[in-house]
């Protein structure tokens, strides 16, 4: 048995922990949710390399096993930070699944719907030199993280705001969209709605808990089959409707869990 922290700017990370619980059901958890201060996304990276770290230490003491980034916009300006302050554990970021959108297009024209953060950063950038066969129509999805928090993931507001960041992809004829955001996932029936079937939804939660696995294993952790481990939601806002929101967009059944609810003010 592990005890697992995943740490996210609010809900989106429950995309995350949703997989994780599928994959990897008899382990503990700990889901930090940074809701007070979200979205990162349009946050400076200073104070995102910050604010992350101090979150990973917190999770760290309080005897976690591994700590999943599950936020791309703090992957991709701490994840590197964070694995040299914290050595000892293992650290899985997230990152936009552009390797994979590039393998699976069919005409080479890859949509990436992401923070802007996450579009500007030096690891986002350097990932795209690495992939000059395929044309990336990068688009930031600004306004939507703080809709999907507000549980509007499927609201008028939501469709219209989606609508116009997904024209420019649309428009470039992009037969592959990456999800390049953890809160994105849970845009998936919004985006069918407006694009139907045709295109091809790029969301990286299987690599991601797959290789949260592989270093479990390298850890020697054993897993009781057949058990279901504990989830502590722990909030800087709301713990209840973080608790809430997680029941509401995860498609795990948490009754099956043994579920415990925390605001937790300071992480110093």
């Amino acid at each position: 048995m592990a005890l697992i922290g995943v740490f996210d700017s609010g809900v989106g990370g429950l995309s995350i922990l949703d997989e994780a619980l599928r994959q990897l059901p008899e382990h503990d958890y700990i889901y930090l949710a940074d809701s007070i201060n979200a979205p990162y996304g349009e946050k400076s990276s200073e104070w995102i390399a910050s604010r992350s770290m101090e979150l990973c230490q917190y999770l760290a003491a309080q005897g976690c096993d591994a700590i999943m980034v599950a936020c791309n916009t703090a992957t991709a300006e701490a994840i590197a930070q964070i694995r040299n302050q914290l050595s000892n554990i293992p650290i899985i970021g997230v990152e936009p699944g552009i390797k994979p959108a590039a393998m699976q297009s069919m005409n080479g024209i890859v949509g990436v719907l992401a923070t802007e953060a996450t579009l500007k950063s030096d690891k986002f950038t350097a990932l795209l030199a690495t992939l000059p066969n395929c044309q990336f129509i990068k688009q930031a999805g600004a306004g939507l993280v703080p809709l999907i928090e507000a549980g509007q993931a499927n609201g008028e507001e939501t469709l219209e705001l989606l609508a116009e960041h997904l024209e420019p992809i649309q428009d470039a004829g992009a037969d592959t969209l990456v999800l390049g955001c953890t809160h994105y996932p849970f845009l998936r029936k919004a985006i069918r709605k407006l694009l139907g079937d045709s295109i091809n939804l790029i969301d990286t939660s299987d690599a991601v808990v797959r290789q949260l696995k592989r270093k479990l294993e390298a850890q020697g952790k054993d897993l009781d089959e057949g058990t279901c481990g504990s989830i502590k939601f722990i909030s800087s806002k709301d713990a209840g409707t973080l608790h809430q929101m997680a029941q509401e967009l995860m498609q795990s059944d948490l009754d099956e869990h043994s579920i415990e609810s925390q605001l937790v003010g300071t992480f110093k």
